[in-house]
């Protein structure tokens, strides 16, 4: 299972909203993916991560099921 709790930790911490996302090129459905704790590809990982200027653990960690 993912999860993004990472992403939001990230942006709090470097001030960033979703809206700055969205202004940098990741669009709604991608914003909607992480939010419902979807699949993202590496393309878009990558992406967040160069907006952020952060590694993917600060954007996504996976937890085993229970």
């Amino acid at each position: 299972m993912l999860d993004y709790t990472p992403l939001w930790e990230t942006m709090r911490a470097k001030g960033v909203s979703q809206y700055s996302l969205l202004k940098s090129g990741v669009d709604n459905k991608t914003l909607d993916a992480i939010k419902k704790g979807k699949n993202l590809t590496l393309l878009t990982v990558e992406k967040i991560c160069a907006i952020l200027d952060c590694t993917p653990n600060d954007v996504v960690k996976f937890v085993p099921d229970a």
